[in-house]
């Protein structure tokens, strides 16, 4: 059995950067919007809200990456043998017609 073909660790972690990066700016502003003496109460349940986004997004991104890996790595799918044949015996001529 050949081995499934792996998405590409550099390129998931470059894919996902920007939205981590953004992620990290929302925490930051719901951690910074709370009120006074309320931080974790205020900010919490967001937080924990964002990650999970984040999460779900992250493993779904990763997911369609290896699938696309596999995709990629397979080879196209061929013609019919029929077709095939009829190829490399070269144009069809109409019928009545004689080949020289």
């Amino acid at each position: 059995m050949e081995p499934v073909p792996k998405l590409s660790r550099e390129a998931y972690v470059e894919a996902m950067r920007a939205k981590f990066e953004e992620l990290l700016g929302r925490v930051a502003d719901a951690v910074n919007d709370a009120r006074p003496g309320q931080v974790t109460d205020g900010s919490e349940e967001q937080v924990r809200d964002l990650f999970a986004d984040f999460r779900r997004q992250a493993y779904e991104r990763a997911v369609q990456m290896r699938v696309d890996a596999a995709e990629a790595a397979s080879p196209p799918s061929g013609r019919p043998a029929d077709r095939q044949a009829a190829a490399q015996q070269g144009p069809r001529l109409p019928s009545g017609a004689h080949r020289q």
